[in-house]
């Protein structure tokens, strides 16, 4: 009897969280495990402003998947674009553009989540997102180059625009981001004495009437107050009606002359859930309470793109937020019910109380809420980074982490761009290829078209 095939699309918190309890639960007699990744490695994603802000390198916030030799999941490089879920196969994209099968019995889902955007005029060909380690190394030369030029130019228009930039989004992406890049900027004018520092200007807008709500209104008001002190000018109950080369142009009517538009403005579950044709929750696959898909045999669901049922609130139509704390949890759980379904066991539902929110602000300042205690300041930050530094998987991670905030600390930065990505127009579109995926006409004529030429 063949060994069943785990396949498991993913490789952020949640499917590697699930693939290492995999791998040590399930011995290799029991069935071959695969993982399907663009990337081999995982992203802490928490972290990618201060990889923005150069206090971290690209490196020490990307988890390789095949530091330890003991694994021995097979990790296939590309990235998921349908799937069949009768013929129980996976079509996939490779690095190269190749398209594959990967056939499974049980799929484990968790492609994550993509930027959500709006139809606003200019969004989809000027904005930069925030959300893969190569966006974040692009912004930092992005932004950096802006003060290059602002310093080579004879225009005071031109100045004032390179040296003003924006950021939609006020949750927790959004406020570090902004938090963050300011603070680069203000440090980095120090260097270019032809530049005015009052000519540099962050915007942080929001359509929301409250930075960050689920800090409550305390701790928003605080980080409100940090980024206001420091010079960003944050914008509630607005946003962008739409964006050129030049200018960005408000829903109260603004116009922003500017070159730097960064937009955080909440995430999206993959496309890859909507190739299914599976109930979808606000665009999340719709799982049960132990993250099984109702009606497809073997298909599991969990992290961004799921819509987990969330007990711990004890609310009937709650779902967990997509957080880090949450898909971490989840791969495991969900991990130990993949492994009681093949030895003929009980499921069991997943629950998590949650542990509460860290915010950085870069410097001294930060805003935390663990365990329901409310923080601010200097003791906020030390428990955002002592959390973060707690969370990252490996030892290796650990040590380069606290070794880029030591010597950022000691050191500074030398504000140099790379130009490695310097051909990339860097839109939304580029880094994060939503418009790779299939339909589900189209995988499932792929896959009938392999059954005819197979026969």
């Amino acid at each position: 009897m063949s060994r069943p095939r785990i396949l498991v699309v993913g490789a952020g918190f949640a499917g590697v969280g699930c693939v290492r309890r995999l791998e040590r639960r399930l011995t290799p007699r029991e069935a071959t495990i695969s993982l399907l990744s663009p990337f081999s490695y995982q992203l802490y994603l928490p972290l990618l402003p201060q990889v923005a802000s150069g206090v971290l390198t690209p490196q020490s916030v990307a988890l390789s998947l095949r530091r330890s030799e003991r694994h021995r999941t097979r990790i296939i490089p590309g990235g998921a674009i349908g799937v069949d879920t009768a013929a129980k196969i996976c079509v996939a994209r490779t690095i190269s553009g190749e398209l594959v099968t990967e056939p499974y019995d049980q799929l484990v889902l968790a492609p994550g989540s993509v930027t959500r955007t709006f139809d606003i005029p200019g969004l989809a060909e000027h904005a930069r997102g925030m959300k893969t380690l190569a966006e974040a190394a692009y912004i930092r030369d992005h932004v950096i180059a802006q003060l290059d030029l602002a310093d080579a130019s004879q225009d005071e228009a031109e100045r004032t625009a390179r040296l003003q930039f924006v950021v939609v989004g006020g949750g927790y992406a959004g406020t570090e981001t902004a938090a963050c890049l300011q603070l680069l900027t203000r440090t980095a004018v120090k260097r270019y004495p032809r530049l005015d520092p009052g000519l540099i200007k962050w915007h942080l807008v929001d359509i929301a009437p409250t930075l960050m709500p689920e800090l409550g209104p305390k701790l928003g008001g605080a980080a409100l107050e940090v980024l206001r002190k420091r010079g960003i000018e944050v914008s509630l109950g607005v946003s962008v009606a739409s964006v050129d080369d030049e200018n960005v142009t408000l829903t109260d009517g603004r116009v922003l002359p500017c070159r730097t538009l960064i937009w955080t403005a909440g995430v999206a579950a993959s496309p890859l859930i909507g190739t299914l044709g599976a109930e979808t929750l606000r665009g999340r696959l719709v799982v049960g309470s132990d993250m099984s898909v109702p009606g497809l045999d073997g298909v599991w669901g969990l992290g961004d793109a799921a819509a987990v049922p969330d007990l711990a609130k004890g609310e009937a139509d709650a779902v967990c937020p997509p957080t880090a704390q949450h898909a971490m949890r989840q791969g495991k759980a969900l991990a130990d019910n993949l492994v009681a379904t093949l030895r003929g066991e009980r499921t069991r539902p997943y629950v998590h109380k949650d542990l509460g929110l860290v915010v950085d602000l870069g410097g001294l300042d930060g805003v935390s809420k663990p365990l329901g205690v409310e923080l601010h300041g200097m003791p906020a930050q030390a428990v955002a980074r002592a959390y973060h530094w707690a969370a990252l998987r490996t030892n290796v991670a650990k040590t380069r982490v606290m070794t880029n905030w030591l010597l950022n600390a000691l050191a500074g930065d030398d504000f140099v761009r790379t130009g490695f990505l310097a051909s990339k127009s860097g839109t939304l579109r580029d880094f994060e290829y939503t418009d790779a995926y299939l339909t589900p006409e189209q995988v499932r004529s792929h896959t009938a078209s392999l059954r005819a030429a197979g026969s």
